[in-house]
């Protein structure tokens, strides 16, 4: 096969040979998105330049997550991290945490983020600041995915689960395993703002409202902020208030608090637990009956799915990446 030359990719990438080397030479007057069909040329082509000088005109994807003290999105972290370690040094992948109560401060990051970047992962709440910021960003050539949980109408690529589906398997089991018993369930998620909690909530929900199981229904969903103090105290007083609650559904974090009030609930009612999100704790209390259900989405696959799109949208793969949800692992005492 004939080697490629700098005129291969030049025309390759719709430019002149000038600002070919400009690029691979990193001498800079170029725009980044004119650096990023530049690079995705020379790497068709398997142009033969050297690493430092590959390392010079890299592609940079940004991953933006909130909350870095919760046992999920440090996971989801450390899963970043150890691909970061493994991809080749013409990719850089750069993880940023934001608060995730602050749209406006959010929005501001995405817009106006100082680090030069050719792609963007985020996780974040639905608001239209946000889902404006990523549209724009996208708009001006900047590759975006969405994971973990939705943050606009549909209209940028999303990693995840299929959060609706989870929480009808929530309830699926919940009603099923407790067919003997009649009375109400109760969902905890973190609040209205996360479009992955309402989904879950709303399967859960409208599996129960179809009919599915004449001796139960839902109650209601604590808004819990994933704070275990207040969701202690929230779910203690709502068993306190209704006899008839025999179930709860934990569809966010903040399980901790759940778990010290249904050690404590124990010896007067049996309450079934499904929770999300294996953690060593979590294994604990699935092997002593006190959680009867985890629903895991596995932050491992997701981490990788994101950034093999944004690696294909880039043009570094050329093998078509699976669009469908991500699979979700339903874990009990028998195979935790």
């Amino acid at each position: 096969m004939k080697k490629a030359t700098l005129k291969d990719v030049a025309r390759e990438a719709g430019v002149g040979t000038a600002t070919v080397e400009r690029v691979i030479n990193g001498r800079g007057g170029v725009t980044e998105k004119t650096a990023q069909r530049v690079a995705r040329a020379v790497r068709k082509l398997n142009y033969g330049i050297r690493d430092s000088e590959m390392h010079r005109s890299a592609l940079r994807i940004e991953v933006i997550l909130v909350r870095p003290d919760s046992s999920f999105f440090a996971s989801l972290n450390h899963a970043f991290e150890r691909m970061s370690a493994s991809l080749d040094r013409s990719i850089i992948l750069h993880r940023t945490f934001v608060r995730e109560n602050d749209p406006v401060a959010m929005a501001r990051h995405i817009a106006n983020s100082t680090l030069r970047r050719s792609a963007l992962i985020i996780c974040a709440q639905d608001d239209p600041l946000v889902t404006r910021a990523l549209r724009e960003v996208q708009e001006s050539g900047v590759a975006v995915v969405q994971i973990v949980t939705r943050c606009d109408d549909g209209g940028l690529p999303y990693v995840g689960i299929d959060n609706y589906a989870a929480g009808r398997t929530a309830a699926y089991y919940m009603a099923g395993m407790l067919s003997t018993r009649a009375g109400s369930f109760v969902s905890i998620c973190h609040s209205g703002t996360y479009n992955g909690h309402r989904d879950r909530t709303r399967g859960f929900s409208d599996f129960l409202a179809a009919g599915q199981s004449s001796k139960h229904h839902f109650s209601h969903t604590i808004l819990g902020q994933d704070d275990e103090l207040r969701i202690a105290e929230t779910l203690g007083e709502a068993l306190h208030r209704d006899q008839d609650i025999i179930g709860v559904y934990s569809a966010g974090g903040g399980d901790e608090g759940v778990a010290v009030v249904l050690q404590q609930w124990a010896k007067r009612r049996a309450i079934f637990w499904v929770g999300h999100e294996l953690t060593e704790k979590k294994r604990r209390y699935l092997q002593s009956g006190l959680m009867n259900i985890c629903i895991d989405q596995t932050p491992e696959v997701q981490a990788r799915r994101s950034v093999d799109i944004i690696l294909h949208k880039l043009g570094v793969i050329r093998t078509e990446v699976v669009a469908d949800p991500i699979r979700f692992l339903t874990i009990t005492a028998e195979n935790v």
